[in-house]
C-alpha cells in the first residue's frame, strides 16, 4: 500500500471521522477549507490507491474507507521506525526525549502501559 501525501492523509482523517459519506460531508470535517474540486480530486486519488471504495446512490457517489486509521498507523509508523530509527523503538523514544517532546512523567506512563500489556 502506497504512503499518502500530507494532504491525502488530512483528507483520510476526515473520511475516518465521517465513515461513509460524500465529498461535501468530508469537506465539513477537514481542519482547513479546501476547494470542492481539490477535495474531489484527492478522493479520486485515494480511491485509485485503494484507500477508498465508492458506490453510486442516486446521482451522488458515497465513499468509505477500505483501511482503518489504526491499520494505516500500524503500517506506516512501522516504516518510520525502520527507515529513520534503525528499526529501534528505543531510538524513537530517545529521539523524542532528546527533542524535549517527551517528559519523565510521560515516560512513566509509557512504562506503565507496557507493564499492563505484558499481563
Amino acid at each position: 500500500m502506497e504512503k499518502l501525501t500530507h494532504v491525502e492523509e488530512e483528507t483520510m482523517q476526515a473520511v475516518w471521522r465521517t465513515g461513509e459519506g460524500n465529498i461535501k460531508t468530508f469537506m465539513e470535517k477537514l481542519d482547513e477549507a479546501i476547494p470542492y474540486t481539490t477535495v474531489a480530486s484527492i478522493i479520486k486519488n485515494l480511491e485509485k490507491k485503494n484507500y477508498l471504495s465508492s458506490r453510486l446512490l442516486g446521482n451522488t457517489y458515497l465513499y468509505k474507507p477500505l483501511i482503518s486509521e489504526a491499520e494505516y498507523k500500524k503500517r506506516f509508523m512501522g516504516n518510520v521506525v525502520k527507515e529513520y530509527f534503525d528499526n529501534s523503538y528505543k531510538e524513537l523514544v530517545n529521539f523524542f526525549v532528546e527533542q524535549k517532546k517527551l517528559s519523565a512523567n510521560e515516560l512513566k506512563e509509557i512504562i506503565s502501559m507496557i507493564e499492563k500489556n505484558k499481563k
